[in-house]
């Protein structure tokens, strides 16, 4: 990309699209194409077509997506499913419609097998059966990463994925039954210390390790993936680290100020056992994370305190 290329951001607005407009402006690109949801309805393929016709962007970051915790994607499989489905299939048929240069694709971890061989690797992708609590939204992304990779096949584009782990950071969503675990496990203990509650009650038993990334360090891997990365398959975006749902919400407590007790309802489910993502792939096309779990976390709750109205 040169600094003038003419660039959208589908998602500018979310967590990740967000972090991919700040590392694109720090890194001098001047030529930013955004469009909020209420301006352009992604799900709306007529919509999508006439603002890439228009438009016409040279490269296209995929960030759009609805997003949810456990709970979430229990309760409305359907909705996670055709959402992201539509939203996905619209933005990249019309980039190749319109002659897109290049595409970059955001996936998630849990686009891979519920009992994966860890740490994960790229080529482990639907060897064997999904997390059932978010099998909808994993389908959804596979599909968007093979559409890619059939367009790539069939028509020759450099359309590339990137399948991240769990995110966390600025502009998180904190809503209290749609979050993902970190900004929920935020958000509770600084309630819980605001009404001096004595206990706060958490999903599971905290048996389940995950890796967290800070959101920043993945959007510079995006940026880094869109000028030097061609390959057809995905590259994963992580840490290589992992942390047990108890550690994680021990942490946070610390960091919130929370001192009650953390206690742990087993009839909810643990999800995925373990997700952690083989990263030496990323590492091998000269990326590295450079936020340690402490300070994201650190940062991240500071972010939700300047952000108080923010679900």
């Amino acid at each position: 990309m040169n600094l003038n290329s003419k660039i959208y951001v589908a998602g500018h607005r979310g967590m990740v699209g967000s972090a991919i407009v700040r590392e694109l402006i720090r890194q001098g690109y001047t030529n930013l194409i955004l469009r909020t949801h209420s301006q352009l309805d992604l799900c709306n393929q007529a919509a999508v077509n006439s603002f890439m016709e228009q438009e016409r962007p040279q490269y296209i970051f995929l960030a759009a997506a609805h997003v949810g915790g456990i709970g979430a994607n229990q309760a409305a499989p359907a909705d996670f499913m055709y959402q992201n489905m539509m939203l996905e299939m619209n933005v990249i048929h019309a980039a190749w419609r319109c002659g897109c240069s290049k595409l970059l694709f955001l996936g998630s971890s849990c686009i891979y097998p519920r009992l994966a061989p860890q740490p994960m690797r790229e080529d482990c992708l639907l060897t064997s059966p999904l997390e059932p609590t978010n099998e909808a939204y994993a389908l959804a992304k596979i599909s968007g990463l093979k559409y890619c990779q059939y367009l790539n096949r069939q028509y020759g584009t450099t359309y590339i994925s990137v399948m991240p782990t769990n995110l966390y950071g600025p502009n998180d969503n904190y809503h209290p039954q749609h979050s993902h675990v970190l900004p929920a496990l935020i958000r509770r203990f600084h309630e819980a210390k605001l009404s001096g509650a004595e206990k706060v009650i958490c999903w599971g038993d905290g048996s389940p390790l995950r890796e967290f990334l800070y959101v920043d360090d993945l959007a510079q891997l995006c940026v880094h993936l869109m000028n030097t990365y061609n390959g057809n398959e995905t590259v994963n975006a992580g840490t290589g680290k992992e942390i047990t749902i108890k550690e994680l919400a021990e942490l946070v407590a610390k960091t919130v100020g929370y001192k009650g007790k953390i206690e742990w309802d087993t009839s909810r489910p643990n999800g995925t056992p373990r997700k952690l993502l083989d990263v030496s792939k990323a590492k091998g096309l000269g990326w590295q994370y450079k936020t340690e779990l402490t300070d994201g976390i650190r940062m991240a709750y500071q972010d939700f305190l300047d952000n108080p109205s923010r679900d």
